[in-house]
């Protein structure tokens, strides 16, 4: 058995390019799919926060027009097990040697505090070089940037991945304000971001990171992680 870290952004609101302010918090499929493969693997999930925060879950994800007909299934169990895990800990007391692999998931959260989050940046740091399986999935991938050295070299320059893809920031409607798109961003950086049709499942292994693109490749980027672990 090992156990898996689950890092989320501690945000419930997006600032826009006009000023305006767009609710976020965590997308419950993305939380709720790799949590339930992961316990039903065996493993030991925790779950862990800038600060300890508990991020409130992002309304959008309970939406059926929106995540689908499923999503009230990924709600509930997204919600159980956030109780039963109690408060996350803090990323500052977090030992990147105590687990076996660290996954990210999305909603908006991840591009406003955990893409340039100091602790997660020498988490991610300590977890790639022990060779730790890394997993991202939708936005979660901008939890990747935070990664990046005194000298300003990113960990994950060159390596295959993908993220919420541009074009599927456009037709969710959230790109127009946006102050930055992650998949532009993640190139900008030198990720070699491979992107897949709009909101089909899609995941990248490069090594030990794993990377999912939207909301839909929540399930197989488990899939994934626990090949990697295994």
């Amino acid at each position: 058995m090992s156990t898996i870290l689950i890092v989320m952004s501690g945000a419930d609101t997006w600032e826009r390019t006009d000023g305006s302010r767009y609710p976020t918090g965590y997308w419950a499929e993305e939380l709720a799919a790799p949590h339930a493969a992961f316990v039903a693997a065996g493993h030991e999930v925790r779950f862990a926060s800038p600060g300890g925060v508990l991020q409130p879950l992002d309304r959008h994800s309970a939406d059926p027009e929106i995540a689908g007909p499923d999503c009230a299934r990924h709600v509930e169990h997204a919600a159980a097990a956030l109780r039963a895990a109690g408060p996350p800990r803090p990323l500052a007391e977090i030992d990147a040697a105590d687990h076996s692999a660290i996954m990210i998931p999305g909603g908006h959260g991840p591009v406003v505090d955990l893409h340039q989050d100091p602790e997660l940046g020498r988490l991610l740091h300590a977890a790639d070089a022990a060779g730790a399986v890394i997993g991202a999935v939708c936005h979660g991938p901008a939890g990747l940037l935070s990664a990046t050295g005194t000298d300003g070299s990113w960990r994950f320059a060159g390596r295959r991945m993908t993220a919420f893809t541009d074009e599927e920031e456009r037709l969710f409607g959230t790109a127009e304000g946006a102050p930055w798109l992650l998949a532009s961003r993640l190139r900008e950086r030198g990720g070699r971001h491979v992107g897949g049709a709009p909101y089909e499942a899609h995941v990248v292994r490069d090594g030990n990171l794993v990377t999912g693109q939207n909301p839909a490749s929540s399930a197989p980027l488990a899939e994934a992680m626990l090949a990697a672990l295994s």
